[in-house]
């Protein structure tokens, strides 16, 4: 579906240039476009690369599992169903923490295998289970102690000073996390008292 709506954008921006006679600023538009795209992968690519090494140091050292236990205690309230010994938890932990430190490239392989998990948890149902409701909120508004991706754009576009965004992406991350967590736990009381 959303393959369709990106086309179907495309081509009203291509009529509404030939309409209007700005085929040649939509031209180099896009030939610049492309230009910063690949300059901006670029220069990210050299900071997920470093921020994934930081993971596997972490990773060496036994400091993820050590967040990992440090957490358990809070992720297992929060997902009563999935036992705690299960794959899921551990997938679910490792997103998590990749989320925490910005690394949301890294945190998607992770989130996905979580995902399939917890629908193996499910049975295999076609309706989400509380479980991967609960993960999809806490995964899409994920506290972010350091916005990795975002810092590497500003140091991209010569930023005075690139980790200025560090306190204010902890204070809406930290907010956005806990509002998706009390969203997830109304609906989900409403719904068991309506059950």
């Amino acid at each position: 579906m959303v393959n369709y709506i990106w086309v179907v954008m495309t081509l009203i921006g291509l009529g509404f240039a030939m309409v209007n006679g700005t085929m040649a600023e939509v031209n180099e538009a896009v030939f610049n476009g492309a230009k910063e795209a690949v300059t901006l992968c670029i220069g990210l690519i050299s900071i997920l690369v470093f921020w994934l090494g930081m993971m596997r140091i972490a990773e060496d050292s036994g400091l993820l599992v050590k967040l990992s236990k440090l957490f358990k205690p809070l992720v297992s309230r929060l997902f009563p169903e999935v036992p705690s010994n299960h794959p899921a938890m551990g997938y679910i932990l490792s997103n998590m923490i990749a989320n925490m430190f910005g690394l949301g490239n890294a945190a998607t392989p992770l989130g996905i295998k979580a995902m399939e998990e917890l629908k193996e948890l499910n049975d295999g149902k076609k309706e989400a289970s509380r479980s991967m409701i609960t993960f999809l909120a806490i995964n899409t508004a994920s506290i972010t102690l350091i916005p990795t991706t975002v810092i590497a754009i500003r140091m991209n576009y010569d930023s005075a000073n690139p980790t200025d965004i560090v306190g204010p992406t902890l204070v809406a991350t930290a907010v956005s996390a806990v509002a998706a967590i009390f969203i997830d736990r109304y609906f989900y009381y409403r719904r068991s008292k309506k059950g």
